[in-house]
């Protein structure tokens, strides 16, 4: 039955002049069946019977992520521009309003049967399946496959099955014979009687090779990485790391910050010369992902980057070498284990948009962190910077930190972890998109959705999301079609959070706000979940930006604060002038502040200590500039000190009142 389908598809597109093609794609489609026959078999064709259609499943060609473009889909009608063909794909997002220029399907301008949405594949294609997905509609679809354009259809065969019952779970089907042809439409025959025809929607298909393709090898790309791309579970993922530690044990160290809702260990691995020592003048990096667990184009890109790393470095590479050496990097994969759980279980194309998004507990963590910025906010307001508060490590409200808030145990894995380590710089990869955020991710103005919200710091937070973007392959491609609304090419891939949406607790702004980490959030693809077969070419659109982006933690000054003995002083204030907003030393006394290149008037303080400032200047050359003080002890504090040594409590004599003065004397007339 199956051969006798393609021999029949064959026959009537020989009619519309494929025959060539299509005797070449049989010929590869019976190797392709009999990959798992082929062995002990001289020739292909000696192996029997044929394997089954369903040994080889296809990936799917590319709606969701962007592979096939807006010229290749096309439809019978549409009802406006908005809900075009071109958005007919799965998982595309709407705008903020119902008549957006942009939005969330294709709905055809007519309710009937004989309305479809088709795409051009633009080369012969071994379709298997289909994914769709609604809008707002209740339909059954029927198929047409067909070697011709639309207006033509020579060869034809049709395919009744479901459609969905819910607008966002996507319903996949499988061909119970797979078709051989360049174009493929989809028919819906029925829908809800108060509905209408949208939807949107992703084949599966292999396509069959071509080297006189254009449009294929114009975006074909390969990865010359030995890496293991492909999906891991929670299990395989603890397996791949340990892997990773066994082949570098000198420069690398596995280790949890706490446990999931259900109790799975958020594992971290450490890449440094001194695994599991923090070295006094070296800057601490991390990167996170997975705290939306369906947005697993993160997670599978940090394992890539250990696996990478931990290669080149065994291998020689000067530059790995140079950052493994100067820097102690965190790569934290899967903040939320359990989200990724519930969305790899159904696998890429039918997670749809949100399953495993939240915590197990429903929380989304990575907007579940204390708003410190009312907070901050609210002190400028009153003028208690700086006498009654601090403008940085504002402190955590309590209560935030009581048992009964509504905070995911992940969530207070993270903070216990940044208040731990003294990261300079972090990076929290998300999906369905192609932008960096960076902060403040809140709107100032109460009520105001997307409203620019800069930090003091907005100059360096610019480059250091331009850093990454201008590295990725397609972020700042201005060609390159945007995934669901907004253009953000044309900012040069980047933009400050609260001027996208805003949002409250935000990681980025807590780290900024509470710790001295600079924090910026990678969205790293259009496709939260893309394809396993696609994973070699997101690796390769996002390697060079992620090492990028690591060497940005030693842009702009480090050195260490002493006293007079030399002892390092833990916790003393770098502040910069013009720049209101500090840093504190870590434990050692050592600090790093990011700064653009130019000249500045830094100061350093410390409790019970004299300020000290001078000048230093940044350089346009990679490498943080070294700018130490020395600070001495005040007189009082040494007075202090002494009495407290002895037991003694300060003397306070009585306040006299003074004596009248002679002007004041003689105006009383004494």
């Amino acid at each position: 039955m199956f051969l006798l389908g393609f021999v029949t598809c064959a026959r009537k597109a020989a009619e519309a002049g494929f025959d060539k093609i299509l005797f070449f794609f049989f010929f590869f489609t019976v190797l392709l069946k009999s990959k798992k026959c082929i062995k002990g078999c001289k020739e292909v064709h000696s192996c029997t019977p044929i394997c089954n259609s369903h040994d080889l499943e296809c990936p799917p060609i590319g709606l969701e992520s962007l592979k096939i473009d807006d010229f290749q889909l096309h439809a019978s009608s549409t009802k406006r521009y908005g809900l075009g063909a071109h958005r007919g794909r799965l998982n595309i997002q709407a705008g903020l309003y119902e008549d957006d220029l942009y939005d969330g399907a294709w709905c055809a301008g007519r309710d009937d049967p004989l309305q479809w949405l088709e795409v051009d594949a633009r080369r012969l294609t071994k379709f298997t399946g289909v994914v769709t997905q609604g809008r707002s509609s209740l339909w059954s679809h029927a198929l047409n496959v067909a070697n011709t354009n639309s207006n033509t259809v020579m060869a034809k065969n049709q395919t009744i099955f479901r459609g969905n019952r819910e607008k966002e779970i996507p319903v996949r089907n499988i061909f119970p014979t797979p078709v051989v042809a360049r174009y493929i439409r989809i028919n819906p025959r029925s829908w809800f009687n108060r509905g209408s025809i949208c939807m949107r929607a992703e084949i599966l298909g292999c396509p069959l090779p071509d080297p006189n393709n254009y449009y294929h090898r114009r975006n074909e790309i390969i990865t010359t990485d030995d890496l293991d791309f492909r999906h891991h579970s929670y299990k395989e993922m603890r397996q791949l790391m340990k892997v990773v530690n066994e082949m570098c044990p000198n420069i690398t160290r596995i280790y949890n910050i706490g446990k999931s809702h259900s109790g799975l260990k958020l594992y971290a691995i450490e890449i440094s010369d001194n695994p599991g020592e923090h070295e006094v003048g070296e800057p601490e990096f991390r990167y996170t992902a997975g705290s939306h667990g369906n947005e697993v184009l993160g997670r599978e890109l940090l394992l890539l980057l250990m696996q990478f790393m931990c290669l080149e470095y065994l291998s020689g590479n000067q530059r790995i070498r140079h950052l493994v050496e100067e820097t102690r990097i965190h790569l934290l994969p899967s903040v939320n284990p359990d989200g990724y759980e519930k969305a790899f279980e159904v696998g890429s194309e039918l997670s749809g948009w949100s399953r495993g998004r939240w915590s197990n507990d429903g929380i989304d963590i990575h907007h579940n962190f204390p708003d410190l910025n009312s907070i901050l906010w609210a002190a400028e307001a009153k003028k208690w910077l700086p006498r009654k508060m601090f403008n940085h490590h504002v402190p955590i409200p309590d209560w935030y930190q009581s048992t009964n808030a509504s905070v995911a145990l992940e969530t207070r894995a993270l903070i216990a972890w940044m208040e731990k380590m003294p990261f300079v710089l972090g990076g929290n990869l998300q999906g369905g998109e192609l932008v960096v955020t960076f902060p403040y991710d809140r709107t100032r103005s109460q009520g105001v959705v997307r409203e620019q919200t800069p930090t003091p710091d907005d100059h360096i937070f610019r480059w250091l999301a331009f850093s990454y973007a201008s590295t990725h392959r397609l972020m700042t491609d201005a060609n390159r079609r945007v995934c669901h609304t907004q253009d953000f090419a044309k900012e040069d891939g980047t933009i400050n959070g609260a001027s996208w949406h805003t949002a409250a607790g935000s990681m980025n702004d807590f780290s900024y706000l509470h710790t001295n980490c600079f924090e910026l959030s990678m969205y790293v693809g259009c496709d939260k979940f893309p394809h396993e077969s696609e994973l070699p070419e997101e690796w390769e659109n996002n390697r060079e930006s992620l090492l990028v982006f690591m060497e940005q933690v030693h842009r702009g000054i480090k050195g260490v604060v002493r006293d007079q003995q030399g002892r390092g002083i833990a916790n003393a204030i770098i502040s910069v002038e013009g720049i209101t907003h500090d840093i504190r030393t870590a434990a050692d006394g050592d600090y790093w502040r990011l700064l653009n290149p130019g000249e500045y008037r830094v100061a350093a303080r410390a409790e019970g200590y004299s300020l000290v400032s001078k000048k230093c200047e940044v350089g346009y050359e990679m490498g943080a500039t070294r700018c130490d003080f020395t600070i001495v002890r005040t007189n009082m504090s040494r007075i202090k000190e002494i009495m407290k040594k002895f037991h003694k409590q300060p003397i306070r004599f009585p306040i006299r009142p003074l004596p009248a003065s002679k002007s004041r004397r003689r105006r009383r007339g004494t």
